[in-house]
């Protein structure tokens, strides 16, 4: 399959991109970032693996266009909206230009991503999409209202795309992990460390894992065979959903 991933430079997309290399899909990488984009694919090489990479802003329209027509030829069957950021602040000094960024990437990119590739996958009567949400999908956190403004909004996008492309076979998804431990996490806990007078330790303890009954980091690994089951034709009745990756979290 074709296998559209944003956000692939780093974090979660560097290694869901590692994985569905591994599994011999056809991967277009995309990432705004350009030079680790191209390192990723150096990297992957060198281990026998292949990618087409795409630079792209996900949250810029007419780059969003042009990224359709670069990939007119091998139209995505797979799409996995996973670009995103995070800022980390009360509400009140939060800069208004970052909450607006947070949200054109991981709510209007995600949407602007899948308007494109939703009439190639009509056509072939076949699609799977799945957004990289979070546990922040479904519940919220202090000092974090954009980005728990941007993933609950994503949910609610998957559920009308859902139902438009409910006369299809095409699929939309939104997986919704705690915290799984990336370089995205671990600027979060130096932040969140200054936020409480915590030590970074503490913070893992006390803030991150303390609501999760489980109480442990959620893997890639764990992710990425969430996302293969609902690319599977045994998912393919359930769309619209957010799948909880969360340790417990949301039972309590």
């Amino acid at each position: 399959m074709n296998v559209l991933i944003t956000g692939a430079a780093s974090g979660i997309g560097r290694e869901l991109t590692r994985h569905f290399a591994t599994l011999r899909h056809r991967v277009i990488a995309s990432d705004v970032q350009t030079a680790a984009l191209a390192q990723l694919e150096s990297e992957l090489r060198h281990t026998g693996l292949s990618i087409h990479t795409l630079p792209l802003d996900v949250s810029d329209a007419a780059q969003v266009e042009s990224a359709r027509t670069a990939m007119s030829d091998t139209p995505p069957d797979v799409l996995i909206n996973n670009a995103g950021l995070q800022h980390v602040a009360p509400l009140e000094e939060f800069p208004p230009q970052k909450w607006q960024q947070l949200v054109a990437v991981m709510l209007t990119g995600a949407a602007l991503l899948t308007r494109s590739v939703l009439p190639g996958m009509r056509r072939r009567g076949y699609g799977r999409i799945v957004n990289v949400g979070s546990i922040h999908a479904l519940v919220a956190s202090p000092f974090k209202s954009a980005y728990v403004a941007a993933k609950h909004g994503l949910a609610g996008f998957s559920k009308a795309v859902a139902l438009e492309t409910a006369d299809c076979d095409i699929t939309i998804n939104t997986v919704c992990p705690s915290y799984v431990r990336t370089p995205l996490v671990d600027a979060q806990i130096d932040t969140l460390a200054k936020l409480h007078g915590l030590t970074r330790e503490a913070v893992c303890e006390k803030i991150m894992l303390a609501p999760m009954p489980k109480h442990v980091f959620v893997t890639v690994e764990e992710l990425a065979g969430t996302i293969d089951f609902l690319l599977s034709k045994a998912a393919r009745n359930i769309t619209g959903q957010c799948i909880s990756i969360d340790g417990g979290w949301t039972l309590q």
